[in-house]
């Protein structure tokens, strides 16, 4: 029998928007479909990756310019994509990411001011043109997620909360950007309202992913 072939999922969102809770959900649904299922993020993703990651996402908002966290985030993501993404998608694997290079556009272009031709060029240097199969984006308002996610790392020492302490007009051109990304690119994005109870928004993910593979044979 033929096997079928790798599916290369990504998740987007601004902070607390509840990513990880649901590609958690969504792999479990995957291996009871039969699938090897890979969960992976970035920064990070291949040990290399993970190193970059510390320096990305602990220490003062101001630990970077914007040229050189977007190039810290590329250096990151071809590591992973080489050591982690690829070889699993070679070996029909579905792969699901928290967060990939759409964050380097809304992040860096939209939030820190570089523009998104400014990353898209970094993206193609250094990736080509490699994107996921589809790109879930989970939009909610962005008080709620920021209380999330201060909940989240409030009895956590060294929190990766660096982006978290940005300010709000920084989260406005976040929330923008993606609105902008999934509207321009509708044939690989869906937007997902993550501000539901979990069992509901994971209904809505499984449903959108059912209906954006099922002519892949997944």
């Amino acid at each position: 029998m033929k096997s079928k072939p790798g599916l290369f999922i990504s998740f987007e969102g601004g902070e607390g928007s509840g990513k990880s809770t649901q590609i958690r959900h969504l792999a479990t649904w995957f291996r009871e479909q039969g699938r090897d299922v890979v969960v992976t993020r970035e920064p990070g993703g291949s040990p290399g990756a993970e190193e970059i990651r510390n320096l990305i996402l602990t220490g003062d908002p101001g630990r970077w310019d914007a040229v050189t966290e977007a190039l810290l985030m590329f250096a990151s993501r071809r590591d992973h994509v080489e050591r982690t993404i690829r070889p699993a998608l070679a070996e029909g694997k579905v792969v699901l990411c928290d967060r990939f290079a759409d964050s380097s556009v809304v992040y860096q272009g939209y939030g820190h001011g570089l523009g998104a031709d400014y990353i898209r060029n970094l993206w193609k240097l250094a990736i080509g043109d490699f994107k996921p199969d589809l790109t879930v984006i989970f939009d909610l308002p962005l008080e709620v997620g920021l209380d999330r996610a201060g909940a989240r790392f409030a009895n956590v020492s060294a929190a990766e909360d660096r982006y978290e302490r940005m300010g709000l007009a920084f989260h406005e051109r976040i929330r923008d950007g993606y609105r902008e990304i999934a509207e321009t690119e509708k044939y690989r994005c869906v937007v997902i309202d993550a501000s539901g109870d979990i069992e509901s928004v994971g209904e809505r993910v499984i449903a959108a992913v059912q209906g954006r593979i099922a002519g892949q044979g997944t």
